[in-house]
């Protein structure tokens, strides 16, 4: 079933690029801002638990790479069999605990847990040629995200602390930092490289915590445009602008609005 339903796909994109003047006008270059668009949208629906949308957007994804994978097969590099392939291959390499090779470190067959299985992959990784346990971390993530995955991978050599009241140690440390650089007057170079400095840290903390820092960010994000959404439209219903309205006036709508939703969960 699954093999005739990834093969109905593929035949779909031979098709569309045959004879669909958008399909075959599209090149990698051309579809590199809708895969962004629709990778976020999935990242949308996973944050809402959204399945139904979850599953349309894996169908998005996967007509993209179905896509990409016909225009290098009409460019005569590669076809989505070498894409399955590949990443089949690389699965095996990486998995050693699993599918042991002939030859390979007795360290990395057996694996009590999870860190272990990630601490392996870095090893291989860097077995395989790359040149820094940092790798592979692309250039143009989110911030935030770049900051978890470098967190990580220093984390799978040992470059990590012990305890998370060091790391909140460190939070205090680096908001302390950037409070002088304020009092100060140092440079906005200065007072932004210690923001900087700040957020890593926090981002660090989220993560002895086990909390993704992206995931609570947008949750806030939803959450000041929800209670912002419902203000204006309490002050409409009272014939005000926010335009027109004090701070203070704002700010006891904004309670009120607060409130209510905590009255509600």
């Amino acid at each position: 079933m699954i093999q005739n339903a990834f093969d109905r796909l593929v035949t779909i994109m031979e098709t569309l690029r045959e004879k669909c003047p958008w399909d075959k006008k599209q090149t990698i270059q051309s579809l590199r801002q809708m895969t962004l668009e629709e990778t976020y949208e999935l990242t949308d629906a996973i944050l809402d638990e959204d399945w139904a949308n979850i599953k349309e957007e894996l169908g998005d994804l996967l007509l993209h790479i179905v896509f990409y994978s016909k225009i290098a097969a009409e460019q005569q590099k590669f076809t989505i069999e070498d894409v399955a392939n590949a990443i089949s291959d690389k699965l095996i390499k990486r998995h050693p605990h699993i599918y042991p090779p002939e030859t390979q470190s007795e360290d990395l067959l057996e694996v009590k847990n999870e860190e272990d299985v990630k601490r392996n992959w870095e090893r291989l990784k860097l077995k395989e040629g790359k040149t820094s346990a940092l790798s592979g971390v692309p250039v143009s993530l989110p911030s935030i995200i770049k900051a978890m995955r470098l967190q990580e991978k220093a984390r799978q050599v040992g470059f990590e602390w012990e305890r998370k009241e060091d790391v909140w140690e460190k939070v205090t440390e680096e908001m302390n930092e950037l409070q002088s650089a304020i009092n100060q007057r140092e440079s906005q170079l200065r007072q932004q490289e210690e923001l900087g400095d700040l957020l890593f840290s926090i981002i660090n903390y989220a993560r002895f915590l086990n909390i993704d820092a992206d995931a609570a960010l947008e949750s806030t994000n939803k959450k000041f445009q929800d209670r912002f959404t419902q203000m204006e439209a309490i002050a409409r219903q009272e014939g005000q602008n926010l335009n027109d309205m004090t701070l203070q006036e704002m700010d006891a709508i904004w309670n009120s609005v607060k409130v209510a939703k905590l009255g509600n969960e």
